[in-house]
């Protein structure tokens, strides 16, 4: 029985590591180490299976390893100064990834640009400069990336200029640490534990009952975070931020198993990440023009139904919540946006080129080669060509987390007799999908 029920963890582990969206395949640590000698020495095999891996509460083996997986994956050179947060490039890549999923799901009105250009602005870049950098190398976003000290603004500029190919992508603003900015109230709810949100990824949120008897007033006490830093006559796609998720040093230190490094500023501010991006969600009532999307990471679970409740609180439109995991590492993206959303039509056919959706709660026996086989059969009742590869379009499908796969289906040439049909076509795949593969929703 002990062993059945290891087995069964260790399985669900092996799951867990599948990276949301395409971030899936775990690196092979030593074909890194023969590709890149400055990776090899932190390289080591792990008892008891002696399997390669390196020290991960080494902060330089951590940062050269974001230093080759940047480069390897997305031909990326960069580099940070010791104690800057390093960050870990599947976690980051997720949030791109989310990014991506919501700008093209036409929940909302499409590009604010007028050459349909995507514009984004990241909150607190860091030295790292990881969002802007990978952004602009996997979609070719353009970035307004903010931050406050010195030392941050000297590497993320270093980092950019070091990547010629789409440094005239992103612009690096420093902003103003006011001696006393204008501060945002924060209240602790009472059980704030007892209601869970994010049991599926990508999911659209409800209202939730916000109890403002019970509170402790904690208040953010920073520099400018969008207001006085987005300028009046800029309009950006979204929003994006990693905000300091604790609340003092102490609690910061508390992981033993990892070593990222990361500043003060960087890790830590009165309120923690609650207090924080409740400032976002104030600034944000008064950008509401400024941004289609408002998005921000969150660290504590427990901080989601304070948030929601909040947004909801300030008259937003639509509030959407994922789940990131990688490894053993969970943390969740929250979304808003103040514009009405989009009301679905009867068919009509579009000329769009890329679509996607997600399935949620797949069941048990079902994986993403059942599904590409049901869609491989759909398109062929279309006289469609069985192949996922062909010259007119392709589909792919990726895990997200277990029991949540993401169908992408990109058509590859608009002026292709199949443009006006796709979009269509894609409709009905995904009703087929969901009534052969996902449970019912209670």
């Amino acid at each position: 029985m002990d062993g059945s029920k290891k087995r069964k963890k260790n399985k669900q582990q092996q799951e867990n590591n599948d990276i949301v969206y395409s971030e899936s395949q775990p690196e092979d640590f030593g074909h890194l180490a023969i590709l890149y000698p400055s990776f090899r020495s932190f390289v080591h095999p792990s008892p008891p299976h002696m399997r390669l891996t390196i020290d991960w509460t080494d902060f330089n083996a951590i940062r050269q390893l974001t230093c080759v997986l940047l480069h390897r994956r997305h031909t990326l050179t960069w580099w940070i100064p010791g104690g800057q947060l390093c960050p870990t490039v599947p976690n980051r890549s997720n949030y791109i990834h989310w990014l991506e999923h919501l700008l093209s799901s036409n929940i909302i009105p499409g590009t604010i640009s007028s050459d349909s250009k995507v514009r984004g602005f990241d909150i607190g870049t860091g030295a790292s400069c990881i969002y802007p950098l990978l952004g602009a190398s996997l979609h070719g976003w353009s970035f307004v990336g903010s931050d406050v000290t010195d030392v941050a603004i000297e590497w993320a500029e270093k980092n950019v200029s070091s990547n010629p190919h789409i440094s005239n992508l992103i612009e690096i603003r420093r902003v103003q640490d006011n001696n006393a900015p204008p501060c945002v109230e924060v209240e602790d709810l009472v059980n704030s534990d007892q209601i869970a949100l994010c049991k599926k990824t990508d999911m659209e949120v409800a209202p939730l009952p916000l109890d403002l008897h019970a509170c402790e007033n904690k208040s953010y006490r920073g520099p400018p975070i969008l207001v006085g830093v987005v300028r009046d006559d800029e309009k950006f796609d979204f929003c994006m931020c990693n905000p300091p998720f604790f609340e003092s040093l102490e609690e910061a230190g508390l992981n033993p198993k990892t070593a990222c490094g990361g500043t003060s500023r960087e890790m830590v501010c009165p309120g923690g990440e609650r207090a924080f991006i409740t400032r976002i969600i104030e600034d944000s009532t008064q950008l509401k023009q400024h941004f289609r999307w408002f998005t921000s990471m969150v660290g504590k679970k427990s901080n989601l139904k304070y948030l929601v409740s909040k947004l909801w609180g300030v008259g937003v439109s639509i509030v959407k919540t994922t789940e990131f995991v990688q490894g053993r590492t969970y943390q969740w993206g929250l979304a808003w946006s103040f514009l009405p959303p989009v009301q679905k039509s009867s068919i009509s056919l579009s000329n769009k080129k890329n679509t996607s959706f997600t399935l949620e709660g797949l069941q048990r026996q079902h994986g993403a080669i059942n599904v590409l086989e049901s869609v491989k059969s759909y398109f062929s009742s279309y006289g469609l060509s069985c192949s996922l590869n062909t010259s007119s379009f392709t589909v792919d499908v990726f895990q997200q987390i277990p029991g949540t796969l993401l169908v992408k289906g990109s058509l590859q040439d608009k002026d292709s007799p199949l443009s006006g049909a796709f979009s269509v076509i894609f409709q009905k795949l995904e009703e087929a999908l969901r009534s052969k593969f996902c449970t019912k929703s209670l």
